[in-house]
């Protein structure tokens, strides 16, 4: 994971202070990009421990559809507990946009607009299969229409598959806004399993995981613990294996993550 921690020591480096909307204070830069070869292992952190169940519990989440935390899944992802309001429920969040994106048909017969939805990741899958040559494997969370409904609008907003003629699978994702202490080695993690459940369900090699960023900062509270991190050396990446079953009957009992070897724990704290 060398290429998270220069991506740190660059913007540390490079980035300019600016003031946000949680009031902390962030060094920021704009447009940057890392690239994970899957190949190579899984891209899980090793200089401090990431939280894989939290990672997977989450993602298996959104692949539901689900938007409250009192879901089932959601009660191993407190990070959304600081945005839900009284009953547990977020809006019109990821899993919302994801599996079911709204979509209005006229309907002749009553003179009027039916609600629908649209699966986009059921949509990817068979474009994937059928159309592997496609420009249009994408799937978008930022709906303009719905993101004042949300409790907190996407910050990781689209992604782009890539099938490759060797019979490679490769995810690039665009993140508006990204906390690169806390938020980014989650991000990371979830996106490059995201990429391996999608080859696995489609036969074909997960690949190269490419992270672009729109907004990447580091809050200024976040800055003792990451140099404590960049002081660490990183050790090899572990490994993850996955069930061969279709995807939405993926389980948490079906993923196994192994020879993860970290250094401590760092606890950053949340800006809201």
């Amino acid at each position: 994971m060398k290429q998270y921690l220069d991506l740190v020591r660059y913007i540390l480096e490079n980035g300019e202070r600016r003031e946000d909307r949680t009031g902390t204070g962030t060094i920021s830069m704009f447009g940057l990009q890392s690239k994970y070869d899957l190949r190579e292992g899984f891209p899980l952190l090793t200089t401090k421990k990431v939280k894989f169940d939290g990672v997977l519990r989450e993602l298996l989440w959104f692949l539901r559809g689900s938007t409250n935390i009192n879901d089932d899944l959601a009660q191993y992802t407190p990070i959304w507990n600081a945005w839900a309001d009284e009953n547990g429920e977020l809006g019109p969040i990821y899993g919302y946009q994801w599996r079911k994106w709204p979509k209005f048909e006229y309907d002749l017969g009553s003179d009027s607009y039916k609600k629908g939805h649209i699966d986009q990741i059921q949509n990817v899958i068979d474009q994937i299969k059928t159309n592997p040559d496609s420009r249009r494997l994408i799937v978008n969370a930022w709906n303009v229409s719905d993101i004042d409904k949300m409790a907190l609008p996407p910050c990781h907003m689209m992604f782009q598959f890539y099938v490759s003629q060797t019979g490679r699978l490769d995810l690039q994702l665009y993140q508006r806004s990204a906390d690169m202490a806390l938020g980014v080695p989650f991000n990371i993690a979830s996106y490059a399993l995201l990429l391996m459940m999608v080859a696995n369900e489609c036969n074909l090699t997960p690949g190269i995981f490419t992270h672009t960023f729109g907004d990447a900062h580091i809050y200024l509270d976040h800055l003792e613990g990451l140099e404590k991190q960049l002081a660490r050396t990183p050790g090899s990446l572990p490994r993850v294996e996955i069930a061969k079953k279709p995807l939405f009957d993926l389980q948490y009992e079906d993923f196994q993550l192994h020879d993860y070897v970290h250094q401590g724990f760092i606890k950053f704290p949340v800006s809201v």
